[in-house]
């Protein structure tokens, strides 16, 4: 299992927001490029990059920081955040991005997620946020009476590379991820499966790491990292089970 760390972008500067509320947001640094460098030459083998402008906009706002972060490290990363559309799709694969991770558009426009499948086969990937059990869209504002199983079996019949599955009561919270409905997740679908949001020790890490034989091949951790609550090497070893 892989660890991938998280680089949410807002206003040109690293951040970290709590349940995705706006309001509720901590800098971590105002150089994201210099953050993305700092996690490559820890080890890391794929950053986990979110425009926060754009899945609250709608469109990508922070295209040019995201190009420079892609030309500065040597290790890929993938994209989520105001991806609705083909046109937008192409343009940031083109600069650099390795993968997309489409969650708005994955729902709404279904046509968009399949056509880009087709098109960018093996780098598309799905983001599924669940709120109280359904799926949240819009930068997490808007709340669909969509379960998240159900989304999953439909995205991954569409053949998209992985599932990153966040349950966004515990994002930012360090209160440990929902270990439950991940597992119940990576048992309903046969792609991959990404963890994401809560972890908060290395225990959280162990416990995911069991669910490897599930389907559970990564987990993105963001404020644990940020707040030193453990090293990328430790996360790495923990996974490893030392």
């Amino acid at each position: 299992m892989q660890v991938i760390p998280a680089l949410d972008i807002r206003a040109g500067k690293c951040v970290r927001l709590l349940q995705g509320q706006a309001e509720q947001q901590t800098v971590y640094s105002d150089d994201p490029v210099a953050m993305a460098q700092r996690w490559a030459e820890a080890g890391a083998a794929l950053l986990h990059v979110v425009d926060l402008d754009g899945a609250f906009s709608g469109c990508v706002q922070n295209a040019k920081v995201i190009q420079r972060v892609a030309q500065a490290v040597p290790i890929p990363i993938q994209l989520g955040g105001g991806l609705r559309d083909l046109a937008t799709i192409e343009r940031v694969l083109a600069a650099g991005v390795q993968r997309v991770v489409l969650g708005t558009s994955a729902l709404e426009q279904r046509e968009t997620l399949v056509q880009a499948t087709r098109r960018f086969p093996g780098r598309v990937c799905v983001g599924i946020d669940s709120r109280n059990g359904h799926v949240a869209v819009r930068g997490w504002q808007t709340v669909s009476e969509v379960e998240p199983l159900a989304l999953a079996q439909q995205v991954a019949a569409a053949g998209v590379a992985a599932i990153i599955y966040t349950d966004i009561s515990r994002d930012g919270m360090l209160q440990g991820p929902n270990i439950s409905a991940i597992r119940a997740l990576a048992q309903q679908v046969t792609v991959p499966v990404i963890a994401s949001g809560g972890v908060s020790c290395l225990d959280d890490l162990r416990q995911l790491a069991a669910l490897e034989p599930l389907g559970v091949t990564a987990v993105i951790v963001g404020k644990a990292l940020y707040e030193g609550r453990f090293s990328y090497q430790q996360a790495c070893a923990a996974l490893r089970g030392e």
